[in-house]
């Protein structure tokens, strides 16, 4: 039995993270596995082949967890944490006295209660006085509905997820309407009423950027580069003791910090560092999650045995969210980018290898498990190898995140 999960970040109106909907491929329509209470989080969380507590897969947000009914009214897995765990109640259930009931006692144990995929049916109504949270799914419900029960929800003091968010116009909107948490994928799009250019005035980035695309890697000149810089010496100093990438050595000169890394890590932390740049004022998820597809990209690169310099798996993870970090088409910022026109090509949607590694990441992602198998087949990986690579990808990124964004909040379960 496999327990993959896929994760889908639901954002505040300030588009920071405030928790992740976990999906589970053992489940009914990615519910909660159902299997029996007393083993339910131990063999899903450590026994079929997910290395990772949940703490880690939400990298230490809130989780939004979909249960059916039968886990609902004789098995709910109690041992999961309250304080760190959302109770979806999916729109299949039964609407009755014994769900109704179950929910209560759910209620009781200490959970915050969702309702997802609401439809503004009167029959929900008898659950209101236990949920905390309302998932409207803005695609199934038009516009005038939506905005005509707005009110009644607010009264009642349960907070509203706006779900299938897929622009930024749709979030404008919802949020203007009230809705205090989003869901979609508006916020790894371009803004299309905005025009960023490339950060040109960030020089030393940009020639470290153009070093990092060579072949011929010079030290001296990179170690001059950083040195004209204070703000990327502390960055790379920073990035270098972290426990992640470094356990034994405490790094405290430059020079030494280049030589630890050596060319290839360091053309990596190089693309990190300028993506980061390039990212201001952007979501800090479109970040991370360019994150996790660069290492997940690279190692299964790795897995393939591709033997790339500069790592090209790596490279279009990182850059495959380019043209929502900078509001423009795909097509035209890779021609200003010095990079290898493979990974071009790739970020591009052109058939090869790399494309191949990226939809893989993205399967993941979105949870389209039929894709995950397919590509899976194609690239002769296995699938519990890929997701073991999906959860290491995972912690690296949440690691590294902290690394590369100083001013990194810490993580809280809000209430």
């Amino acid at each position: 039995m496999f327990a993959y999960i896929a994760r889908h970040p639901i954002l505040d109106s300030d588009r920071n993270v405030y928790a992740y909907e976990l999906l589970f491929r053992d489940g009914r329509k990615n519910c909660f596995p159902d299997i029996r209470p007393d083993e339910a989080t131990s063999k899903i969380l450590t026994g079929s082949h997910l290395t990772l507590g949940l703490e880690d897969i939400a990298c230490h947000k809130t989780s939004f967890i979909n249960f059916h009914k039968e886990t609902l009214l004789h098995g709910f897995p109690s041992m999961l944490d309250p304080e760190s765990v959302v109770v979806e109640i999916v729109e299949t259930v039964p609407t009755d006295s014994s769900m109704v009931t179950a929910c209560k006692q759910i209620k009781d144990m200490g959970y915050k209660l969702a309702l997802d995929d609401h439809n503004f049916d009167p029959k929900w109504d008898m659950f209101l006085p236990y949920v905390d949270i309302i998932k409207v799914d803005t695609l199934r419900s038009d516009y005038e509905t939506i905005a005509r029960n707005i009110e009644k929800f607010k009264q009642a003091k349960v907070q509203l997820v706006a779900e299938k968010v897929e622009t930024y116009e749709d979030f404008n909107r919802f949020r203007d309407l009230g809705f205090d948490y989003f869901q979609g994928f508006f916020f790894a799009k371009p803004e299309v009423i905005r025009q960023r250019s490339l950060p040109t005035s960030k020089l030393a980035l940009l020639e470290l950027l153009q070093e990092s695309s060579n072949r011929d890697f010079n030290f001296e000149r990179v170690n001059g580069i950083f040195e004209r810089d204070v703000g990327l010496s502390y960055m790379l100093l920073r990035f270098i003791n972290n426990p992640t990438i470094n356990k034994r050595y405490k790094i405290s000169s430059l020079r030494h910090a280049l030589n630890y890394l050596g060319e290839v890590e360091l053309k990596k932390f190089i693309s990190i560092l300028a993506l980061a740049n390039m990212g201001e004022e952007k979501p800090m998820e479109l970040l991370h999650l360019s994150l996790v597809r660069a290492k997940f990209c690279e190692l299964v690169s790795q897995a393939k045995k591709d033997q790339d310099n500069p790592p090209k798996g790596f490279l279009v993870g990182l850059f495959s969210l380019l043209d929502a970090l900078l509001d423009q088409s795909m097509e035209h910022l890779v021609q200003k980018l010095p990079i290898d026109e493979e990974i071009k090509q790739a970020l591009c949607g052109q058939e090869g290898r790399l494309r191949n590694y990226l939809s893989l990441a993205r399967a993941f992602e979105s949870a389209n498990w039929l894709a995950l198998i397919k590509l899976s087949g194609e690239l002769d990986l296995s699938q519990k190898m890929l997701h073991g690579l999906f959860n290491q990808a995972i912690v690296w990124g949440n690691e590294i995140r902290q690394t590369v964004s100083p001013h990194f909040p810490k993580s809280q379960v809000r209430t």
